[in-house]
C-alpha cells in the first residue's frame, strides 16, 4: 500500500480540524501495574505494519486529500499535557495517532480522519497483547510477533461498498442550544470519569423500558436544562449527538470509519417535562433514526455528494471553503456529543492484568462539553471532558444517577480542584 484514499466521513476531518476544534478523541487503559515504556514502544513497531489505517500520513492532492504510507517511526512518549490535543500532522514524524503513557495508563490518541473508536479498540488490543508478551517474555523477537486470532485488518470503504443509489433530499438542521461560558485558562482541559457498576446501571435502564444509551441520553438533556437551559432562559431545543457504530446494521469489519448519528433531544419552549416524557422522546429519536433503510438513506445522501462529477472536478482549496461553511452550520444543530462505545472485551488470558478502560472525547472551544462511555468487565466508566470553569452539568448528571440508585465513583484529573495553576501539569497526568 502506498497510498489510499480517504473514507466518506474522514474527508470532514482533515478541513475543520484545528487548536480549537481538535476532532481527536481517547481511549485509555489502566493497567494493574506501571507501564514499561521501552516495552510499549517495541509493542507499538511490531503491530503497526498490521494495521494499514494507522500506518500512514496525510498528504493533499490537487482535488483530495488522502493516506500515504509512513515509513517513519512513531514515538510513545511520557504524557505531559491534557487529553485529546491537536494532533499536528508534522509531529511525532507525521503520524495521525498517539501513544503515550502515565504511571499505570496507556492512552491512544486518535484523529478521527483514519478510524472511529471500534477501529481503535482494534488497534489498542492488540497493542495491549503484543505489550504483555514483551513484558513476559515472549515473542521477543519482531518477526515471531503476529496478530491475534480476533484483530480486525480489514481496511475497506465500507460507506461506498453499502452505497446504494436512491433519490434522497438533504436533511435540514435547526440550531441547538449552545453551551458557552468562562473557558478553563491555558488550554486546560476538565476530565472527570464516573465509574459506576454495570449491572445496577442495566437494572435501572431496564426499569425505564430504555437502553443504557437512551437512558444517559435522557439524564443528559434533563441535566443540562436544568442546569443551563433554565438559568439562561433559552428556547433553543436540547440536541444530543450520538455516534452510531454501522457495523451493527451492515455487513462490515473495516477499520476505517464506519458510523452515523442519532440526534436526540427535547424543546423546552411550550412547558417542562417530567424525565420520563424526555426519556420517550428520546427512545421515539432512536426508533425512527435506527433503521436500515433511514441508514442506507444517510448512507447514500453523503456518498452521492462526493461521486458527483461536478464535485470531483473542483480544486481541493476551493472544497474546503465549502466543506467549513457546511460544518459550521451543522455543528449548531447539536448541543453535545454522547458516544458510548459500550464493552470492551480482552482475550482472557490478559483480562486480570488490566484494571479499567476510559473513552475521553475531544473538547474544544468549538465544543465545549462532551461526554464518553465505555464498559469493561462489571463497570461503566461515564466521562465528561469540558473546556469550561463551569462543573455543574457533569455534577449534576453525576447526582441524577445516583438518585436513582447507581453507586458512583468519581475520579478526575484535578483542574476542577482549587488547587495553583502551577500545578496543573502534575494534575493532568491524572485524568
Amino acid at each position: 500500500m502506498k497510498w489510499q484514499k480517504l473514507d466518506n466521513t474522514a474527508k470532514i476531518f482533515p478541513v475543520i480540524a484545528s487548536k480549537n476544534l481538535t476532532n481527536v478523541y481517547r481511549i485509555s487503559a489502566v493497567l494493574k501495574e506501571e507501564v514499561n515504556a521501552e516495552v510499549l514502544q517495541q509493542a507499538l513497531l511490531n503491530i503497526l505494519p498490521w494495521f494499514q489505517t494507522f500506518h500512514v500520513r496525510l498528504r493533499h492532492g490537487f482535488f483530495w486529500y488522502y493516506f500515504e504510507l509512513n515509513k517513519k517511526k512513531p514515538k510513545v512518549l511520557e504524557e505531559v499535557t491534557y487529553p485529546c490535543r491537536y494532533l499536528d500532522p508534522y509531529e511525532n514524524n507525521q503520524y495521525l495517532f498517539r501513544v503515550t503513557y502515565y504511571k499505570k495508563r496507556i492512552n491512544l490518541e486518535v484523529f478521527h480522519a483514519i478510524t472511529d473508536g471500534f477501529g481503535a479498540i482494534n488497534f489498542l488490543k492488540e497493542l495491549l497483547y503484543c505489550y504483555f508478551d514483551l513484558l513476559d517474555g515472549k515473542n521477543t523477537n519482531k518477526s515471531e510477533s503476529t496478530p491475534s486470532e480476533d484483530a480486525l485488518l480489514n481496511h475497506e470503504d465500507s460507506y461506498l461498498k453499502h452505497y446504494k443509489k436512491q433519490e434522497v433530499k438533504g436533511y435540514g438542521t435547526t440550531k441547538a442550544l449552545q453551551l458557552k461560558g468562562e473557558h478553563l485558562k491555558g488550554g486546560a482541559v476538565g476530565v472527570v470519569h464516573g465509574i459506576m457498576p454495570i449491572e445496577e446501571l442495566k437494572a435501572v435502564s431496564k426499569s425505564y423500558d430504555a437502553s443504557i444509551t437512551q437512558y444517559l441520553t435522557a439524564v443528559l438533556i434533563d441535566t443540562i436544562h436544568e442546569e443551563y437551559g433554565k438559568r439562561k432562559q433559552s428556547k433553543d431545543p436540547i440536541k444530543i449527538n450520538v455516534p452510531v457504530n454501522l457495523r451493527k446494521y451492515f455487513e462490515s469489519t473495516t477499520t476505517k470509519n464506519f458510523f452515523a448519528v442519532v440526534s436526540a433531544g427535547m424543546a423546552f419552549e411550550e412547558r417542562e417535562y417530567e424525565f420520563q416524557e424526555i426519556l420517550e422522546q428520546v427512545k421515539e429519536d432512536f426508533k425512527s433514526q435506527l433503521t436500515k433503510d433511514s441508514l442506507e438513506k444517510l448512507i447514500s445522501y453523503n456518498v452521492s455528494n462526493e461521486k458527483k462529477w461536478v464535485v470531483r472536478l473542483i480544486p481541493l482549496f476551493i472544497k474546503n471553503l465549502g466543506i467549513r461553511w457546511i460544518y459550521r452550520s451543522s455543528i449548531k444543530a447539536f448541543t453535545t456529543t454522547l458516544s458510548n462505545i459500550g464493552a470492551i472485551q480482552l482475550k482472557e488470558e490478559y483480562t486480570n492484568r488490566v484494571e479499567n478502560f476510559h473513552l475521553i472525547m475531544g473538547a474544544s472551544k468549538k465544543q465545549e462539553v462532551k461526554c464518553g462511555a465505555c464498559s469493561y468487565q462489571d463497570q461503566m466508566t461515564v466521562t465528561f471532558s469540558s473546556v469550561l470553569k463551569d462543573s455543574s452539568i457533569q455534577k449534576k448528571f453525576y447526582q441524577r444517577l445516583s438518585k436513582d440508585g447507581i453507586p458512583i465513583r468519581i475520579e478526575t484529573n484535578g483542574i476542577y480542584y482549587e488547587r495553583e495553576e502551577t500545578q496543573v501539569v502534575k494534575k493532568t497526568k491524572k485524568g
